[in-house]
């Protein structure tokens, strides 16, 4: 019989190189498929009244913004549409004045001013006839209606778009086709081998090779040198994991409410004490109160437009605002408290060991330490997380690196002069204050 090699393995490189084929393939339709397609320019809406609407929304958001809203209520009442509500000579006379046209009797500005819990508007005669009309023009402008589905959710791995084919059904067409090929590859091979036997064509078998396993067994250098290793990789990670316990670097739990430390403490950079002002004073900078967040949003019912991001959308977080609302009971149409409040159960980040001692007001006043030193770049965080370690090698090398602030701290000023005479340096660590001083963070 005539021997010939093995088809098998030639019907294997053939079917490597169709793989391939088809996924370079794959990739190329995917990224077609998902090539956005250019966004249409948005119409500017039409001025009204003679106003302009650009300037005046400068002017709403400088003086209105805090107590009013175009379409909702807020402290006042919205004021989209109000030119069609009240004539213009009124609208100057009460916002140059709202209180003397209260004291007057004037039926409407009475009505208005009970309709909103007889809260007094603050009068702007600074604002001219001109800058009225800028403000009327821009709460004239008709509200722009969202696109037919937008903000839809699609599922992931979807981008669906106008006359383009979904994703899913370019990636079902091409699996398809690949098991269309795996199938004629297999048929082939059997057809190719029936061929064979008929011709008398014997096909070299494989020859038989020992084991990898039985070589490497036999090789006694070998067994030594991987026994070496593996076992003081063993010990190294057992050494290392057992290092980890109560390290808790990176926690990031999921909150009841979302609270974006993104957007207070970076967009609209709020002091990180105004919040957490218990640091100033006190040994924990403390959880604040709900209060604290109503201070703002009493007034700040929902995002604007360009806080969404990619991963969380404007529904999104006007959703953590109404879960916030639920939690102290507030009516943000009747803008009132219902009496019906809600706990909030916030997960714990950071969480020392009973057994050590850590007081904010040391660091944060005394010491004046910013908050980012031990809490990381909060302000560009969306979920907070604990940044350090915050085990004791972690605060040690700080008290040996950190040198004391001595500037307008007077509290120092009698033990650093004895003590950088005694060291002969200028400026002290915390360690060579007696920061290293066992008893200072374990009693």
């Amino acid at each position: 019989m005539k021997k010939v090699g093995n088809h098998n393995s030639i019907s294997r490189k053939l079917l490597f190189g169709l793989s391939l084929t088809l996924i370079f393939s794959l990739t190329s339709f995917a990224q077609d498929a998902a090539a956005p397609a250019a966004p249409e320019a948005a119409a500017a809406a039409p001025a009204a009244g003679g106003g302009d609407p650009v300037k005046g929304k400068e002017l709403f958001n400088a003086n209105c913004a805090a107590c009013h809203k175009l379409d909702a209520k807020s402290t006042g009442p919205a004021l989209r549409g109000v030119a069609s509500k009240h004539d213009m000579a009124w609208i100057y006379k009460w916002v140059h004045n709202s209180s003397d046209m209260i004291k007057s009797g004037d039926p409407v500005a009475v009505k208005l001013f009970e309709e909103n819990n007889k809260a007094v508007m603050t009068s702007f005669p600074q604002l001219s006839e001109g800058d009225i009309d800028n403000i009327i023009a821009y709460t004239s402008e008709v509200k722009a209606e969202p696109a037919p589905g937008a903000g839809a959710a699609t599922p992931p791995g979807t981008n669906v778009q106008d006359g383009a084919i979904s994703n899913n059904i370019i990636l079902g067409a091409l699996a398809l086709v690949m098991a269309i090929l795996v199938v004629m590859l297999f048929m082939v091979n059997k057809v190719l081998t029936k061929v064979a036997n008929k011709n008398g064509i014997e096909i070299a078998p494989k020859e038989a090779r020992l084991p990898i396993w039985k070589a490497f067994a036999k090789n006694q250098f070998l067994v030594l040198v991987t026994a070496i290793f593996l076992l003081l990789a063993s010990g190294y990670f057992v050494y290392g994991y057992l290092m980890q316990v109560g390290v808790d670097q990176n926690y990031e739990p999921i909150q009841p409410i979302h609270y974006s430390h993104k957007i207070h403490a970076g967009d609209n950079e709020i002091n990180c004490k105004y919040c957490h002002s218990a640091a100033r004073v006190s040994k924990t900078a403390g959880i604040p109160s709900l209060n604290v967040c109503m201070n703002c949003h009493k007034n700040i019912s929902e995002v604007a437009e360009t806080t969404a991001t990619p991963e969380y959308s404007k529904a999104f977080y006007d959703a953590q605002i109404q879960k916030l609302y639920d939690a102290v009971g507030w009516d943000k149409t009747k803008q009132a408290y219902t009496g019906k409040t809600q706990p909030v159960k916030w997960v714990r980040i950071h969480n020392l060991p009973d057994f050590v001692y850590f007081n904010h007001s040391q660091h944060v006043s005394v010491a004046g330490i910013e908050c980012q030193t031990c809490h990381g770049p909060v302000q560009e965080f969306e979920i907070m997380k604990q940044y350090s370690k915050l085990t004791m090698g972690w605060c040690i090398d700080c008290h040996r690196k950190t040198d004391v602030k001595m500037e307008g701290n007077a509290y120092y000023d009698k033990i650093h002069a004895e003590l950088s005479k005694k060291y002969g340096v200028e400026k002290l660590t915390a360690a060579q204050m007696g920061g290293l001083e066992c008893g200072k963070c374990h009693y």
